[in-house]
């Protein structure tokens, strides 16, 4: 698996739009050049560099001298590589450069080679965790109890729902029972994909290891729908060029949660520290207008931070696994790599 440093030096500006937020120069915005993160809009000042007790995790990022973080490299608004210029964009990258600075002081501009980013695709997140590949993982990462037997989560920082993706013309579609005796794409390995085989069992469902496999999908007719999180499938419609729509139909609710080490508790408590800071310094609500905001999407209430209190209650319908078990006999999959 690949890994690339952050090129700041072309990373490009996305300013926010909130109210509450300072209006910087819009002449920022028209140069690849110009280096000014979307996360620090509300920030006037470079956060000091802590000190941490030793032999902790967040000491000895300090030492090594940068945190390796696991993203999704293809999708727009959420994690995304862009291919024009190798630089990272999305609500996930700025959550990470967010809780890098809370390691490192500064900035997330000043950040520099402090944070490299590694592709995480829904299939290697545990292991990736669990290897020491990553230092965290920040890739609209649904938090249940299935994978807190394997590993840890701060947050949720956002909570997201599962929608549909169809093309514009198509108006057959109105619901997740919609896709039941139809061609349905999802990846293989997340929330997404067990949660269609529960809700629509008599579909013919594809599986790729990344969205964007399932939206060339889309586009070339192999299959008529795409089903993950809307934040995503919004993603997908800004690029498409019109051709796509969002039903608009959301049947589960998606925390994403910064995944880590599993029983690491002084760095799971520092990464949930960490959220709640930038959530009240609103930090947090420039980084989601400067990304999902552009999607269209509405700035929502951060969720409250699970310090691993009830998660089902928080996560009903994506840990219903007695439904997917019983559903998952009369699907029809196809996994493709």
């Amino acid at each position: 698996m690949r890994s690339f440093r952050s090129p700041r030096s072309t990373r490009q500006w996305m300013a926010p739009v909130l109210a509450l937020t300072i209006v910087l120069v819009a002449a920022a915005c028209g140069s690849d050049d110009t280096t000014t993160s979307t996360a620090t809009t509300n920030a006037t000042e470079a956060v000091p560099p802590p000190t941490f007790a030793p032999g902790t995790t967040m000491a000895n990022i300090q030492a090594k001298g940068k945190l390796v973080v696991g993203i999704k490299y293809d999708q727009p608004g959420v994690g995304l590589r862009n291919p024009t210029n190798n630089s990272f964009e999305g609500f996930d990258i700025d959550i990470a450069e967010l809780m890098a600075v809370g390691i490192f002081g500064g900035t997330p501009d000043s950040l520099g080679n402090k944070i490299e980013f590694v592709e995480a695709v829904s299939a290697n997140r545990e292991p990736f965790l669990q290897n020491g590949n990553v230092d965290i993982v920040v890739a609209r990462y649904t938090i249940n109890d299935t994978r807190k037997q394997q590993v840890d989560f701060a947050g949720p920082y956002l909570l997201a729902h599962q929608d549909v993706l169809v093309l514009e013309s198509d108006n057959s579609i109105k619901s997740v029972t919609d896709l039941n005796g139809k061609k349905v794409c999802s990846v293989q390995g997340s929330t997404s994909e067990k949660n269609v085989i529960a809700k629509a069992p008599q579909a013919e469902l594809l599986s790729f290891d990344t969205y964007s496999k399932c939206a060339e999908a889309l586009t070339d007719g192999r299959v008529v729908a795409v089903t993950t999180d809307g934040p995503i499938l919004a993603g997908f419609v800004s690029t498409s060029g019109g051709a796509f729509k969002v039903v608009n139909a959301p049947f589960t609710d998606e925390p994403y949660g910064i995944g880590l080490k599993k029983g690491d508790d002084a760095f799971r408590t520092f990464l949930n520290d960490r959220l709640e800071k930038i959530e009240a310094d609103g930090e947090w609500a420039a980084a989601f207008e400067a990304t999902l905001g552009k999607l269209s999407l509405a700035l929502p209430e951060p969720p409250p931070i699970d310090r691993y209190g009830a998660i089902g209650e928080l996560n009903a319908t994506t840990t219903s696994t007695p439904g997917a078990t019983t559903s998952t006999t009369a699907a029809t999959t196809t996994t493709v790599p």
